[in-house]
């Protein structure tokens, strides 16, 4: 096993990388910006190492700093968690170069998959079903575009290749605004992502989002521990999240789930992985795959018993799946809120000092957070400062849990997204379950 790591992120899933370590038996190192020396996870690792200044792109974007901190620590490993340089090819390479074990896909594989056009060339070659669309990135030919849009029927959507987490993305209703579009698109691609290919899709306008959970050893060894429906969105970013997902059998879980695994197998897949897919009218339709840890990991470790984070670093440091796919089996339900420090009603972080903090309890009730009494949350980074996740017998059980923690949870000093959860909670539709991914936006009419 490896003996010592470098966790290179910081907040809640450094804090939760380091658990599992722990459980383990690995050293840590937490590797921390000039903002983030309070860090739970920083006063708790082994080992802490300062890797610049608060700016991202100084500190945690910072690849030469935290192969450095590997090095002079000599640790064995690089775990990324999620965002920053977690999707990152380069990095991956960078740390492999370097001779150390990048926890995670392979940096081929990070490559492939992050490249929306090859994706989905990849998929399709594995049976995975996708949207229809371009099957490639659009030239320049305009009446080439034209001819397509009119054969998928409007509206259509142009998506930047290397875009993700809602970026890089324009619905186009009519042909007039078609090349605009499209020239747009390619623009803030180029700027954003620093390519400019973009394809086209068929625009479903009613759909869910449903994500298939994946493990694999990259020795052919792959399994899925079920899906999850992650539809209610603002802004194309993720505000809850749920497993298994409402109204999806036990037969379609079994046949998706089986085109991931044999897709994984396919490409050699190696790590934890996520396939999210559009699900309407009961078919499932390819978006992309994350190639890391996903924020909304715990609700598939509630209903499975399966330690994700643990799996990952077993599986990077060239051990065999713990499980077999006939041994995972699908427990109650699962919710999660992502708790965010900013005004539940225009969305301004609210960074600040948390001046009281009381986290909830009860049978089935988990918290995920770094925050603690006097933590003083930064202006610099994503405003998520925890997440609350419940489980029970059945969805119903989940929900009145979940309810009962966030009428517990305080958090003052600062602003935080509670009531909006709280709102939601107490929607018809969302009780229902199945609402599709522009139901939150529609609500709050934005």
């Amino acid at each position: 096993m490896l003996d010592k790591i470098v966790i290179a992120n910081r907040g809640e899933i450094a804090l939760r990388i380091l658990r599992s370590c722990r459980e383990l038996g690995i050293k840590t190192v937490a590797v921390y910006s000039e903002a983030d020396r309070s860090q739970k996870h920083v006063l708790l690792a082994d080992e802490s190492v300062c890797i610049g200044p608060a700016s991202s792109a100084e500190s945690y974007l910072n690849m030469p700093a935290i192969i450095s901190a590997a090095e002079v620590t000599d640790a064995m490993a690089i775990h990324p968690g999620y965002g920053f340089l977690s999707e990152n090819a380069d990095f991956a390479e960078r740390v492999e170069k370097s001779g150390f074990t990048f926890i995670g896909p392979r940096s081929e594989t990070i490559r492939i998959m992050g490249d929306k056009v090859s994706a989905i060339r990849a998929m399709k070659a594995a049976g995975i079903p996708c949207v229809p669309g371009s099957d490639g990135p659009l030239g320049d030919e305009l009446q080439e575009n034209v001819r397509l849009a009119r054969e998928l029927g409007y509206p259509v959507i142009i998506k930047a290749s290397g875009g993700g987490g809602g970026r890089g993305m324009r619905v186009v209703h009519t042909e007039a605004t078609l090349l605009n579009a499209i020239m747009v698109t390619r623009s803030e691609a180029l700027a954003a992502f620093g390519n400019e290919t973009v394809y086209m899709e068929k625009f479903l306008e009613r759909p869910r989002h449903v994500e298939f959970q994946v493990l694999a050893d990259g020795r052919g060894n792959a399994i899925h521990l079920g899906e999850r429906d992650c539809s209610m969105q603002r802004r194309h970013q993720k505000v809850i999240e749920e497993a298994p997902a409402p109204g999806i059998t036990a037969e379609q879980r079994e046949t998706m789930g089986a085109r991931c695994v044999r897709a994984c197998q396919e490409i050699n897949y190696s790590g934890a992985g996520t396939f999210e897919f559009l699900y309407q009218d009961g078919e499932f339709f390819f978006i992309e795959m994350n190639t890391r840890l996903q924020v909304e990991h715990p609700v598939t470790e509630m209903i499975t018993g399966v330690d994700i984070v643990r799996e990952q670093i077993r599986i990077a440091a060239g051990k065999p799946l713990a499980w077999s796919q006939e041994e995972i089996q699908i427990r109650g339900h699962a919710m999660e809120c992502r708790i965010n420090a900013e005004d539940p009603t225009n969305f301004m972080p609210c960074p600040g000092p948390i001046n009281q903090w009381h986290a909830p309890g009860g049978p089935g009730v988990r918290i995920d957070t770094h925050i603690y009494n006097g933590y003083v949350v930064p202006p610099f980074y994503d405003s998520m400062i925890g997440k609350v996740i419940s489980h029970g017998n059945n969805r119903g059980s989940a929900i009145a849990r979940m309810q009962q923690a966030l009428s517990e949870m305080v958090v003052e000093g600062i602003k935080t997204n509670i009531p909006l959860h709280q709102e939601i909670f107490s929607h018809g539709a969302f009780k229902a379950g199945g609402t599709d991914i522009h139901y939150l936006e529609k609500r709050l009419g934005l």
